[in-house]
C-alpha cells in the first residue's frame, strides 16, 4: 500500500484577507458611524469591508497598519490587502469602489477636484470633534490612555 502526503512546510503560512478594505473609523463620532451603517448595508454581508472602530478601546494598531489611535482620530484612513495605507478623499473613494459605488468619487479622480475634495475634507477632519459635540483630540487621547492603564479591577497606573 502506497500512501501519499503534501510535503510539510516550516515556513508561516500569512492568511490572505478576504476583504479588499480595511476602514479605520470612529465609532464615537455620530456622522462616521451614520456612513459606516450605510456602508455596512451596502457591503450587505459580503465582507468586501472590514469596519475598525477605533474609538473601542481593544483597537490594536499593530493589527492595522500601524496606525497610532491618535493619527487615525485626526484623519480617516484604511489599509488595503497589501498593507498600503491610504487617507483623506481616498479612502472614500477605494471603499465606495469596493462595494460597487465607484462612481460617487468618480469626480475626485480629476487632480484639480481631487485637490479640492482633500483641502474640503482636511477642514471637515479639523473640526469633526468640535461639530459633534466632542473633546479635543489630545483630550480624547488623554482620556483613552489612562483607560487603558486601568486594570479590569479599577485598579489605575498613576504616572
Amino acid at each position: 500500500m502506497s500512501s501519499s502526503t503534501a510535503p510539510v512546510s516550516s515556513a508561516p503560512t500569512e492568511a490572505v484577507p478576504t476583504w479588499a478594505i480595511k476602514l479605520l473609523y470612529d465609532g464615537e463620532c455620530p456622522l462616521c458611524v451614520r456612513e459606516v451603517n450605510f456602508l455596512q448595508t451596502r457591503d450587505a454581508g459580503r465582507g468586501l469591508v472590514e469596519f475598525v472602530d477605533i474609538a473601542d478601546d481593544a483597537y490594536d494598531p499593530a493589527a492595522h497598519g500601524n496606525i497610532a489611535f491618535e493619527t487615525a482620530m485626526g484623519r480617516i484612513h484604511a489599509v488595503l490587502p497589501d498593507g498600503t495605507i491610504i487617507q483623506n478623499v481616498e479612502v472614500f473613494r477605494r471603499v465606495y469602489e469596493a462595494l460597487g459605488m465607484g462612481w460617487v468619487y468618480a469626480l475626485t479622480t480629476v487632480p484639480v477636484i481631487g485637490a479640492i475634495a482633500d483641502w474640503v475634507y482636511g477642514l471637515w477632519a479639523d473640526w469633526r470633534l468640535r461639530l459633534t459635540g466632542r473633546a479635543d483630540l489630545a483630550t480624547l487621547v488623554a482620556a483613552r490612555n489612562q483607560r487603558l492603564a486601568c486594570t479590569p479591577e479599577g485598579r489605575c497606573q498613576v504616572d
